[in-house]
């Protein structure tokens, strides 16, 4: 590669990088568009520089599988609490194995029946789009206040089905080009092997560093092989045949969950958290703003009828999945999923950048290859656009919003008393420490202490006049509790106290506490 390249590749990136910066500056100016999701809006400002005909960088498969796709995985699975992914494990792998066949066998066989596209191309199709991306969804829950459950089991499932969506992806290909033969005992044989192998990959890069990082505290170290765990993770799985999708995200989910808990100290846990935020954010608005800025509006009009019947088929077979897979869920494990919970599963179950660079990748040979991107880039569009954007009203009808009277009230106030409690605390030491008397004390404790009444007695008038408050407040303290018990652990094993980190015993005794309690 020549210098030259070397820069233009620069420039290009930087064009988008500022393009992209400058759409996540919109909403300060104009009020309405606070409403929409960032990445939503990056998508709409592609489409209308691409309707001007103003072409950005080409959104090539490798661009976005080994550049922009680790990243975005990292971290998400980082962020991802294994205590809360644990509790609906057994659901969200039944959406992401199970889902991803319904979700191709329904979609392959409407595209086949409907449109008369053949079967292997129609399963083609099906293959790229049978993935979700709630990257739009996600940011929209966390903004609104939506449970953490909810977002925990969308967010989940998109991690697991990524990997099971591009292996089928790959057997489907392999049979266009004869790389494979379609038995169901190779089929299964060679999904077993692509995931085994990335998670296999993924938990010895994810617990070799856990060790290394426990013998040193270089916080800059430490995040720079979590910068090395997420793209090595990815690159190795792949050279050994296996699933990098799957090697990122054991990678990220093994020290998000117990080297960065076990090994990191908290101030190092918060500088790498925010530093694969910024990775990740900058991954997000590349990745959405060339996802409109390649769509080719010509291929889209002459597609209409497929295009049509794919965005249907992959409606019907997501209801499909989350309603009778959560069904038996609630069956199976006592998920206790929701019939509204189950609806906004449904409507979230959004395709974006893993189902693009999929059929990017999709070699120039294969018949209609055309034709095949642009149903799969006009179905991502509608997905992000019309489902993404009438997702807020939807959890508004569905109640799931954080919108009880008071609460925003509440939770600041509370954080208030929090906070000045810890400065009256501190602030005698502070004194003793620094020299500064009884008159820095006198000065600086009496105004914080009347602050700090007045925010008791508003706590309690807002208790008072909305009764549900107080359930919140003790799902909170339930909350803390756990975070306690689980910090405790960590600093005995960080200390040598113990040998290996316990399993909280708190959810199996407040699990019984809350069986007697409905009893």
């Amino acid at each position: 590669m020549g210098v030259e390249s070397v820069e233009s590749g620069l420039q290009d990136f930087l064009l988008v990088l500022l393009i992209a910066l400058a759409v996540a500056m919109l909403p300060q100016l104009f009020r309405p568009l606070r409403q929409v999701p960032y990445t939503l809006l990056l998508v709409i400002v592609g489409l209308v520089l691409a309707l001007a005909e103003v072409r950005l960088v080409d959104l090539s498969p490798e661009l976005i599988l080994l550049v922009l796709l680790p990243p975005l995985l990292f971290q998400a699975g980082w962020d991802l609490e294994w205590l809360q992914l644990r509790r609906d494990l057994g659901t969200i792998s039944l959406f992401a194995v199970a889902g991803v066949l319904i979700t191709v066998a329904g979609t392959a066989w409407a595209l086949m029946e409907l449109v008369g596209l053949p079967l292997i191309l129609a399963a083609l199709v099906a293959a790229s789009l049978a993935a979700t991306d709630p990257v739009s969804i996600v940011s929209l829950f966390r903004e609104l206040g939506v449970g953490k459950r909810l977002t925990t089991m969308l967010e989940g499932e998109s991690l697991f089905n990524d990997g099971v969506a591009v292996v089928v992806f790959g057997v489907v290909l392999g049979l266009i080009t004869g790389a494979s033969e379609l038995t169901v005992g190779s089929t299964v044989g060679r999904f077993v092997m692509v995931v085994g192998i990335g998670v296999g990959v993924g938990c010895a890069i994810g617990f070799g560093i856990s060790l290394v990082i426990r013998r040193f505290n270089l916080p800059l170290v430490e995040q720079s092989l979590t910068l090395i765990a997420a793209y090595g993770s990815y690159l190795i799985a792949e050279a050994l045949q296996g699933s990098g999708v799957m090697g990122v995200v054991s990678t990220s989910l093994v020290l998000g969950n117990f080297g960065s808990r076990t090994a990191m100290q908290p101030m190092t846990r918060r500088r790498v958290a925010e530093f694969w935020e910024f990775g990740a954010f900058v991954a997000n608005s590349v990745v959405f703003l060339l996802i409109g800025n390649q769509v080719r509006f010509a291929d889209i009009w002459q597609n209409v009828l497929p295009i049509s019947v794919t965005v249907a088929a992959l409606l019907v077979t997501r209801a499909i999945s989350v309603y009778g897979l959560s069904i038996l869920g609630n069956r199976l494990w006592d998920a206790r999923i929701a019939p509204r919970q189950q609806t906004v599963l449904w409507w979230g179950g959004l395709r974006g950048s893993i189902a693009i660079a999929l059929v990017l990748s999709v070699p120039a040979g294969v018949p209609n290859r055309g034709g095949l991107i642009a149903i799969v880039f006009a179905t991502v569009l509608f997905t992000l656009l019309v489902q993404g954007l009438s997702t807020r009203p939807l959890l508004a009808a569905s109640g799931l919003l954080n919108s009880e009277p008071g609460v925003e009230v509440y939770l600041e106030a509370v954080a208030r008393k929090v906070a000045l409690g810890r400065v009256l605390e501190e602030i005698e030491n502070l004194s003793a420490r620094h020299g500064a008397g009884t008159e820095f004390i006198s000065a600086h404790a009496q105004p914080i202490r009347q602050q700090f009444a007045e925010l008791e007695d508003s706590i309690d008038q807002l208790r008072s006049a909305h009764p549900h408050l107080q359930q919140l407040a003790s799902a909170r303290a339930r909350q803390e509790l756990l975070t306690i018990e689980s910090d405790l652990y960590t600093d005995y094993l960080r200390s040598g106290l113990l040998s290996r980190k316990l399993s909280p015993l708190l959810p199996e005794l407040l699990r019984g506490t809350d069986q007697e309690r409905r009893s």
